[in-house]
């Protein structure tokens, strides 16, 4: 069975059941299962997730993107200050990146407050970090391939263009 068929299905349809699976690739159930299940138990599929607009419900919610400055250890690198940040239950994201920053997180939190008691409380204070820039969104587009709040008829307006 080709996994990456069946990843790159998982990717558009996370809710894909194992049967519509299974017809769309031509192959058993068993099979379909059994490859699902070791491409979990190999954390190449490491979970399935819901993207939920906040926007739209009545619920206090503030996304924020915090760049994370930090001195490597000796020895560790960066992976002991990324195995600390990663424990924080606010943090929903962690990325090693290039440019100003070493790291960007991801918080989700109820209220900008929480957000700032988090950097100035847990992530300032931890050894090797240096300095913090934390980014608040303030309108969502796009998530993960879903547009958000955007109508329709906005979502193509592109000229036809015939030859």
């Amino acid at each position: 069975m080709n996994a990456m068929q069946l990843l790159d299905l998982l990717s558009e349809n996370p809710r894909a059941t194992v049967t519509d699976l299974a017809d769309i690739l031509g192959e058993s159930l068993e099979e379909v299962e059994k490859t699902k299940k070791s491409l979990e138990d190999k954390k190449i599929i490491c979970g399935y997730h819901t993207v939920i607009n906040w926007d739209n419900t009545n619920v206090d919610h503030v996304d924020a993107f915090i760049g994370v400055s930090a001195k490597p250890q000796r020895g560790k690198g960066y992976d002991a200050i990324a195995e600390r940040l990663a424990k924080f239950p606010e943090v929903s994201s962690l990325y090693l990146v290039s440019g100003t920053s070493e790291f960007l997180l991801s918080l989700n939190a109820r209220t900008m407050r929480e957000v700032a008691d988090f950097v100035g409380d847990k992530l300032a204070p931890i050894e090797g970090v240096t300095a913090t820039v934390t980014m608040f969104v303030l309108k969502k587009y796009k998530v993960n391939g879903v547009t958000m709040n955007i109508p329709e008829e906005v979502l193509d307006d592109r000229l036809p263009v015939s030859a």
